[in-house]
């Protein structure tokens, strides 16, 4: 048992921004605490993943603790660089559905989704860093901004938009447990979720082809599915989210970056 008052070791790398990500590491098995609410434990090896919602205030305390010491650490968050876009001549039904039971299949497809991201694998993959998931595409949506659908505002748009051709291959980012991997969704036609430890999980949106199953491990680099517009789409685009414990982060915060 360490002294009262003693402190923890504490390293943290990544983009403090709104909507970043950020990998520590601290003593193996450290309670984890984000404004003093906890969000989690270190690993056997000490590393644990911390994420910051697009809309996170921009001042915010760190904390780990274990055998009655702890470190607190003040980070200041840059807040984030959100537009505006604008998506006309969608279908009511995928902007404002009213039919009672499209309304009973769009609750019951959210509870399943729900389940997906609540996934808290305990693996570390994500301090391996991300690549992209496409080889090629054209930039089509920037995370966070504000959605004007069919003129009417809208909740903002919390993935990254990658156009490409239908049928395009779409790989692995990082490594992880595929923790949700269904087709025919209401909003989002074919849907991947990959859990890359901790609780920080990827999203895939309107995949035309499913190459993966709930429950399968997957490697960086492996194939898991293929471009597609299913879904609230107006042409082939992978729509690119993620979430950590129900804070949604910018999935490009991660790309090039890997823990030392």
């Amino acid at each position: 048992m360490r002294a009262q008052g003693a402190s923890l070791p504490l390293r943290l790398d990544g983009r403090l921004i709104q909507g970043g990500v950020a990998v520590g590491q601290t003593q193996p098995g450290a309670g984890v605490f984000l404004d003093d609410m906890p969000v989690g434990q270190a690993s056997p090896e000490g590393w644990f993943v911390v994420g910051f919602d697009r809309d996170a205030p921009v001042g915010q305390v760190l904390r780990v603790a274990a055998d009655g010491a702890e470190t607190r650490r003040p980070i200041t968050l840059q807040p984030g660089d959100f537009d505006i876009q604008r998506i006309s001549g969608l279908p009511r039904n995928q902007v404002a559905p009213t039919d009672p039971v499209l309304l009973s299949r769009i609750a019951a497809e959210a509870e399943r989704k729900r389940a997906g991201f609540a996934s808290q694998a305990p693996r570390t993959d994500f301090r391996e860093g991300f690549i992209l998931p496409l080889s090629s595409y054209r930039l089509t949506g920037r995370f966070g901004g504000q959605r004007i659908l069919n003129g009417v505002p809208a909740r903002p748009h919390y993935g990254v938009d990658l156009a490409a051709p239908r049928g395009t291959p779409i790989v692995a980012p990082a490594g992880g447990l595929v923790s949700f991997a269904e087709t025919g969704l209401h909003f989002e036609g074919g849907l991947i979720m990959i859990d890359h430890g901790q609780g920080l999980v990827s999203a895939y949106l309107h995949l035309s082809r499913l190459d993966v199953v709930a429950g399968q491990s997957v490697s960086q680099g492996q194939v898991i599915g293929a471009v597609g517009a299913e879904g609230r789409a107006t042409g082939p685009h992978l729509c690119w989210r993620m979430k950590w414990r129900d804070r949604n982060l910018n999935p490009m915060s991660l790309v090039g970056f890997r823990a030392a």
